[in-house]
């Protein structure tokens, strides 16, 4: 499972730049406004060995009255206990202030491990400057400069030293699929898990909301057993405050990590939206097995139903590989087809396919259409084999990767599904440059060696 760092502190100490730093690339954090891009909040980084998940948050003072202040500090609060551990950015070259004293006493109390980071210091005369801040009760602070990097490896050394350990061993229901639910609030999830589990295992209440941390059921389902994860609805960007989108992102790949299988519950009556399309594509990156379910169909007429189907294929075709469900959980209708469906990609997720079969497949791709030429150059893909499974990766070994369009990256994983299956499963076809074995005789300039 990743981790989740969350980046948190008061205003102006320096959290955007900072994250932005870890993150490894510029990513534009957007202040107290909603309606920004979940890329603003959060950003997946590769830090000393480790992939983890960085969360920003939004300056907090637990000390304002407010409104909007103390709404962005519950979403803080939430940030924290949803978080593995927490880098707390403090001003290096300010006094230490109350709002200071606050967001320290709140830290010690989470019980999480915690990283202080004094940031603005630019060389180490100033790290001085700095010491006032251990009046805050706080053990240890690595002096930084996130604008100029100075100290990020010393910050990254602590901050990877301080992650959990990787997942631990796997239980007695790991050989039972994890289903997870998603979607935004209201899409009908809690109600299917009760079609499902034939009691109310879950709270069904008309208003959004009513799900608050995700709830574990095991089920038995046309003789097939599944354990299923109910989860809290996401909300659109434009209904939420600054933050709260990197919470639901966060919650939202927290239960992607512990399934096998993700169903995606968008609600026909109201439409397939972009958060929808959105919460798919992060499905896909995660490499899990992707079922959409379409609710609430009892609530249309007929030729509304069919309108709902084509908008919902137009709003999510950049993965028609993902089954797409007529259903309603409150009647029963279509329910049994969602679950052959889950069941279905569930195999599929561990599908191997042999090399031998592969080539000769890929010889016949080949014949009928080879890579075209880019550069002045014909790429030669010499052969394929599959390297992994839950997701299928493949691996393509070829004279110029990097002359490979995407079209035809496209074109050859379609082949493979048009061949192989894989339906309801996100695959993956890597290319690699093939080197060149040089005559055991020649040296580097291809003359005779002494």
């Amino acid at each position: 499972m990743i981790p989740i760092v969350a980046v948190v502190g008061r205003p102006n100490v320096g959290k955007s730049t900072l994250f932005n730093r870890l993150a490894g690339r510029r990513l534009a954090i957007v202040h107290d406004t909603p309606g920004v891009t979940r890329d603003r909040h959060y950003a997946e980084a590769h830090v000393h060995g480790r992939d983890l998940l960085l969360v920003d948050t939004g300056g907090f003072d637990l000390t304002s009255d407010d409104p909007m202040g103390q709404g962005i500090a519950r979403q803080v609060q939430v940030a924290i206990e949803e978080a593995d551990v927490i880098v707390c950015v403090l001003d290096g070259s300010a006094a230490a202030s109350a709002p200071d004293r606050e967001a320290v006493d709140l830290l010690r109390r989470s019980g999480k491990p915690v990283i202080y980071a004094a940031n603005k210091l630019d060389n180490s005369a100033r790290d001085l400057e700095a010491g006032e801040l251990y009046s805050l009760g706080i053990p240890h602070f690595v002096p930084i400069s996130a604008l100029h990097g100075r100290g990020m490896a010393e910050l990254e050394r602590a901050l990877t030293e301080a992650l959990p350990q990787s997942a631990p061993a796997a239980d007695a229901d790991d050989a039972v699929p994890r289903v997870t639910l998603i979607g935004r609030p209201n899409a009908g999830k809690s109600s299917l898990v009760n079609r499902l589990a034939g009691v109310e295992r879950a709270l069904v209440d008309h208003r959004p909301g009513t799900t608050r941390d995700p709830i574990d059921t095991r089920i038995e389902f046309e003789g097939k057993s599944y354990v299923i994860v109910d989860t809290a609805g996401i909300r659109r960007r434009a209904r939420v405050d600054r933050g709260i989108e990197a919470i639901s992102v966060m919650q939202s790949i927290r239960a992607m990590e512990r399934a096998n299988v993700v169903i995606l519950m968008c609600d026909a009556e109201a439409g397939v939206a972009e958060q929808d399309a959105r919460l798919l594509g992060l499905c896909a990156e995660r490499g899990r097995g992707i079922i959409v379910g379409l609710n609430k169909l009892d609530l249309l007429s007929k030729e509304d139903k069919k309108r709902a189907l084509e908008n919902a294929r137009d709003a999510l075709r950049f993965a028609p590989w993902a089954p797409l469900v007529p259903l309603s959980a409150k009647t029963g209708e279509g329910v049994s087809e969602l679950m052959r469906r889950v069941s279905a990609a569930y195999d599929e997720l561990g599908k191997r396919i042999s090399t031998g079969e592969l080539n000769r497949f890929f010889e016949q791709v080949l014949e009928r259409r080879p890579p075209p030429t880019s550069g002045g150059r014909a790429p030669r893909i010499y052969y394929i084999t599959q390297a992994e499974t839950s997701p299928p990766v493949f691996v393509a070994m070829s004279s110029a990767p990097a002359n490979i369009p995407d079209s035809y990256k496209r074109f050859v994983a379609n082949q493979i599904r048009d061949a192989f299956g894989f339906e309801g499963v996100p695959v993956l076809v890597r290319y690699r440059q093939r080197e060149r074995r040089d005559a055991p005789n020649k040296g580097p300039r291809g003359s005779k060696k002494a």
